[in-house]
């Protein structure tokens, strides 16, 4: 079997690694200083940037932005694109199926009449086909709401939750919003983590976790946290990591994992410092990235102050269950984004440089950590052995090709070859065909072949027949070339 795109991609990213591994550094700047804006990795590589504070609260009030921008890490730069329909800040931004991205919610700042925090219930799709942004239908809450999450489920439907108690599903087909189960408590639930077994976890707030099922619509309770409410992130165990955050009075280092085969959270080792408003990113190799953040500060080792903010970063090691220091950014930040590019490197965009976020200065400064493994993103096979065109896509069980002359149905199981997921992760990939998520029925790797792996998944009802239907896995948030397969 044709193995060229593999190498091809594998020789890039050795190359862009001249670096030290394990260390940042700067590359151009953002159009636009921003913080409590969205990073989205499209499926040509580029990030989608968008929204956020342009200058913290002078008194009251924020200067929140429509705009937006996208970095091309082949050449290091930012470049910007269409507004979105409205300014909003710490909204929340999901990549669909079909490679449009989902902007929903978000503060639209001080409104005096109101209270200090306005928010949006409305909704926009960014096409980076055309580099636009489009309006589509409102959330089903109005007036203050308070949105805190999105989560891309299995059936490629968004769960978003907020306040007053409800959460919500857009679906991409009809472009509308409905409501699901009632949560029984109010938000904040700073995280939401999709696990393997396609349920979500709602945790790092401060209410009692729930987990929500998606095929009865339903939030239950699950194991009470350990107080901690910072960044939440899926392990390739199948564990979820949360790990800083504030607490009464302040950031804290504490950490902990939560087993979906127990509904139970476990203390695991504290972080090296007390962190909030970080960013938490797993990388390829299994461990999950720390940066930045707001912490404590002690003058004169008597009384402790807030401030912003971290330039440091460590890493959590899920087999030690332990946090060790890596090399530090080029400036301080908090309320920041982090983005893991197909490389395996990770860009950090933005953020606070001081104060206590939303306050403080605004960077548009940007820099890229270099891990010590730098494993690119997954590769489908084609036929041709150069990425795209027809893939190496099998009738599941048998050698035949699903090709314009031997379609595939919908229903039907196909075998899916490809290199690029981890060895022994339970973290499952998604495989869109012509933009629709299929069910993944198995993914792992081909016996007797090494690096070589395979996923099956059905072809979901609703695709659009065709001799050349798209075919794109994501896996870890990136997402694989495009390849073709005939569907009738």
């Amino acid at each position: 079997m044709e193995t060229r795109p593999t190498l091809l991609l594998y020789l890039i990213a050795v190359s862009g690694y001249a670096q030290s591994p394990g260390t940042f550094t700067e590359t151009s700047s953002m159009t636009t200083a921003r913080f409590g804006h969205t990073a989205t990795l499209l499926q040509d590589g580029r990030v989608l940037i968008a929204g956020g504070y342009t200058a913290g609260i002078p008194v009251f009030g924020q200067a929140i932005t429509a705009t937006a921008e996208l970095y091309d890490p082949a050449n290091g730069t930012f470049t910007a694109t269409g507004n979105m329909t409205s300014a909003r800040a710490y909204h929340t931004a999901t990549l669909l199926p079909d490679g449009r991205v989902l902007m929903a919610a978000g503060s639209v700042g001080q409104v005096p009449s109101v209270g200090p925090e306005y928010s949006l219930a409305t909704a926009e799709l960014y096409d980076p086909s055309t580099g636009t942004f489009t309006a589509t239908a409102n959330m089903t809450a109005s007036g203050i709401v308070e949105t805190n999450t999105a989560t891309l489920l299995s059936d490629g439907q968004v769960l978003m939750t907020g306040s007053p108690f409800d959460a919500e599903l857009y679906n991409p087909d009809t472009g509308t919003f409905r409501t699901t189960g009632n949560m029984t408590v109010p938000p904040p639930f700073d995280t939401a983590t999709l696990l393997p077994d396609g349920r979500v976890l709602l945790a790092a707030g401060f209410f009692t976790p729930k987990v929500y099922d998606p095929p009865t619509g339903t939030f239950s309770v699950t194991g009470a946290g350990l107080g901690v409410t910072g960044r939440a992130t899926l392990l390739m165990n199948g564990r979820a990591m949360v790990a800083g955050g504030n607490d009464d009075p302040g950031p804290i280092a504490d950490a902990e994992v939560y087993d979906p085969s127990t509904g139970i959270f476990a203390a695991t080792g504290n972080m090296n410092a007390p962190r909030a408003n970080h960013t938490a990113t797993l990388l390829p190799d299994g461990k999950a990235l720390i940066t930045g953040g707001n912490s404590w500060f002690s003058p004169d080792n008597s009384s402790m102050y807030y401030f912003c903010c971290l330039s440091s970063a460590e890493l959590y090691d899920s087999l030690s269950g332990s946090f060790v220091n890596t090399g530090a950014m080029a400036a301080g930040r908090a309320g920041h984004t982090a983005t893991l590019l197909n490389s395996g490197a990770v860009l950090i965009a933005g953020g606070a440089t001081d104060g206590f976020p939303p306050s403080g200065n605004t960077t548009a400064a940007a820099e890229i950590y270099h891990p010590a493994t730098p494993l690119p993103a997954p590769v489908l096979f084609s036929l041709s052995g150069d990425g795209p065109g027809q893939g190496a896509i099998q009738h599941a069980g048998t050698a035949r090709i699903a090709s314009a002359g031997d379609p595939a149905v919908a229903g039907e199981y196909l075998s899916i070859y490809l290199t690029g997921l981890a060895d022994g992760s339970v973290v499952p990939p998604q495989v869109a065909i012509g933009g629709r998520l299929a069910e993944i029925t198995f993914f792992g790797n081909v016996p007797g072949y090494a690096g070589l792996n395979q996923v099956n998944a059905r072809v979901p009802t609703g695709v659009a027949p065709g001799p050349a239907v798209p075919v794109r896995l994501t896996y870890l948030g990136r997402p694989s070339n495009e390849v073709t397969i005939g569907v009738q």
